[in-house]
């Protein structure tokens, strides 16, 4: 995987036939978007694990943050939590531990078969005891020690620099920074007077990321925390940042993705995904909602697959899990199921607008016709959940019909006297 911009601006190597064939696309296509930066392969050539195409043509791909606090820390459940996302699908973790043995619970998550990803400069301040005596030799030291672990992508909060604090303090915004790691930079920057030194060297950075064939993730250190702050100045003057180090990043061969963008009212989140994209040279977005309501604690999982769905129908790529523990707590092991699980929901109807001729499409066509049939063992094959559907079926016994309508089902009172819509051409490929 090592310098795969390069390989496909050469070839078609045999990575990315085998996406193709994963995601139902042309390899020469697939080649050509990689080389162009519009997808990324999560891949550190240090382990092997299964492969995750992120961006244009793909289906809608989901993330699991998982990790310690300095509050809770238990490494082994942090690992059982990461093993239930994958049960239900999710597509890559995040360990974004912060208390306990930091590189040992690292190392346990990259045992997993899946696309990992950090947050080095959290690790940096734990070492250095607080983000005031993080220097930029730490921090590359642990960026160092990250990709020769395997980590696969690094979300590095790169545009989170002193034009953007600046922007801060000059239009006031309700919840200042949310963003750990971009409350980390600016206390940095505010108290030390100097430059992000991953905005000031960010050629040194590349090189790093480059040698090791590491995904930058250029994260959203200046989201808004709260629908009041979208329109802030400090989110779009990241924006512009981000604009401009992701073309240096692809100019350096370095594969990229972004992050974005907080919290928004929804009628914003189409405006901000299309400007993302455009001054991004359409780059991989990887989205952590948006959330579109403050008014729903222990639901924002919802609100954001809400958000979710919407950025996927105009363009982002990359959903992350919100836990209905977000704003409250550390989530436990359900919450993780749950907010995978609806995170998924939100990719597969950002995959269904996205791809309208795709597998997915004549997955729901089967289901239609499974359900007119009621034969619920299809049914129950087709679902994106099967056992949870399954189990909701037959808690008032395995009946023919579901006990909401009982002997009164409108599919068994009218099928018969209506003509069975024909079977459309490769549906018998649903997944």
């Amino acid at each position: 995987m090592h310098g795969l911009i390069e390989e496909c601006l050469r070839s078609v190597p045999e990575v990315v036939h085998a996406i193709a064939r994963a995601e139902g696309l042309v390899p020469r296509r697939v080649a050509r978007a990689i080389a162009r930066g519009r997808i990324v392969v999560p891949a550190n050539p240090r382990r092997e694990h299964r492969l995750c195409a992120i961006g244009e043509g793909c289906s809608v791909k989901v993330n699991v943050n998982v990790g310690t606090s300095g509050t809770r820390c238990d490494p082994a459940g942090e690992l059982e939590k990461a093993r239930a996302a994958l049960d239900e699908g999710a597509d890559a973790l995040m360990d974004l531990s912060t208390g306990g043995d930091l590189p040992a619970i690292r190392r346990s998550i990259l045992a997993l078969d899946v696309s990992v990803g950090t947050v080095p400069v959290y690790e940096a301040v734990r070492r250095a005891g607080s983000a005031v005596d993080v220097d930029a030799d730490l921090l590359f030291r642990v960026i160092r020690e990250h990709c020769r672990d395997g980590v696969d992508f690094l979300t590095l909060h790169c545009g989170v620099n002193q034009e953007a604090y600046a922007a801060l303090v000059d239009d006031p915004r309700v919840m200042g920074v949310v963003s750990r790691g971009g409350a980390f930079h600016t206390v940095m920057m505010a108290e030390r007077g100097e430059e992000n030194p991953l905005y000031a060297e960010f050629d040194y950075l590349c090189e790093i990321l480059a040698e090791h064939g590491v995904v930058a993730s250029l994260g959203d250190g200046m989201r808004p925390g709260c629908r009041s702050d979208a329109e802030r100045l400090a989110k779009s003057t990241e924006y512009l940042a981000l604009g401009r180090l992701a073309k240096r990043a692809l100019s350096a061969g370095v594969e990229r993705m972004i992050e974005g963008p907080g919290h928004m009212p929804l009628e914003q989140v189409g405006y901000n995904v299309g400007m993302l994209k455009e001054l991004t040279g359409h780059a991989p977005l990887y989205l952590l909602g948006p959330l579109v309501t403050d008014l729903a604690p222990g639901y924002d999982h919802v609100v954001a697959a809400i958000g979710g769905a919407v950025a996927c129908q105009h363009g982002a790529d990359f959903l992350c899990m919100v836990s209905p523990a977000e704003h409250l707590a550390l989530p436990d092991r359900q919450d993780i199921v749950e907010g995978t699980r609806v995170a998924r929901i939100a990719a597969h109807v950002g995959t269904l607008s996205r791809r309208p001729d795709g597998a997915a499409v004549r997955h729901e066509e089967a289901m239609g016709r499974a359900r007119r049939g009621l034969d619920w063992d299809e049914q129950f094959r087709l679902a994106l959940f099967p056992g949870h559907a399954r189990r909701i079926h037959v808690r008032d016994g395995d009946l023919e019909t579901c006990s909401m309508c009982g002997d009164l089902c409108a599919l068994r009172l009218a099928g018969d006297l209506l003509p069975a819509c024909p079977k459309p051409p490769g549906e018998d490929d649903a997944a």
